[in-house]
């Protein structure tokens, strides 16, 4: 049985994925600041202190104490090769009993995107929350117009189911998300709407 006390250890061929530390604040503002203006479209509003010290250590402790719980595995993608942060990736609202599932989110820093590093990052993840975790399903939300998002999550096994009226506030207003889900035993077929 998976000790969720244990620090997850996710590789790929070029990234791992790990839990954020504090040391982590400087190389995580600064690629969060120099993709503010790519992320914001696709992110609830920054609050003002959003890229401060204290919000990061914050952030660190929140992601360390899910993880301990067993609620979310809020993990950064470091390149393998370099040592560089290049986005975020949580496994969040994990739920067990009968559910066994878990939403996912991710992000990209600017200067790393179009560079397959999500494509790697999410089936990772999707992989350790089906093997390790037994969970059954992992759920995924974007705006109807992120094509890349949808386009990351139908190359990855995700499969559309819908549409969220209202789902979450994004960039300073309620947006409609399209909602996708990745189960452990699809017999769904091939993507499609």
């Amino acid at each position: 049985m998976f000790k969720f006390f244990e620090k997850p250890a996710i590789h790929t061929d070029r990234i791992k994925l790990r839990l954020p530390e504090r040391g982590d604040f400087a190389e995580w503002s600064r690629l969060r600041s120099e993709s503010e203006d790519f992320l914001r479209p696709w992110e609830p509003s920054w609050m003002p202190i959003h890229l401060s010290r204290g919000a990061f250590i914050s952030r660190v402790a929140w992601a360390h104490r899910s993880h301990r719980q067993g609620t979310a595995m809020p993990l950064l993608l470091v390149c393998k090769e370099e040592g560089r942060i290049l986005g975020g990736i949580t496994l969040d609202n994990i739920r067990r009993g009968p559910s066994r599932s878990g939403s996912i989110g991710y992000w990209i820093g600017e200067r790393h995107a179009r560079n397959g590093y999500m494509k790697e990052a999410v089936p990772a993840l999707v992989h350790h929350a089906f093997k390790v975790l037994d969970l059954s399903r992992i759920e995924a939300a974007c705006l109807p117009d992120n094509v890349a998002s949808r386009g990351l999550l139908e190359k990855t096994g995700f499969k559309y189911e819908g549409v969220a009226q209202s789902y979450l506030e994004i960039d300073g207003r309620w947006s409609n998300h399209v909602l996708y889900a990745n189960l452990r035993s699809d017999r769904r077929g091939p993507a499609g709407f």
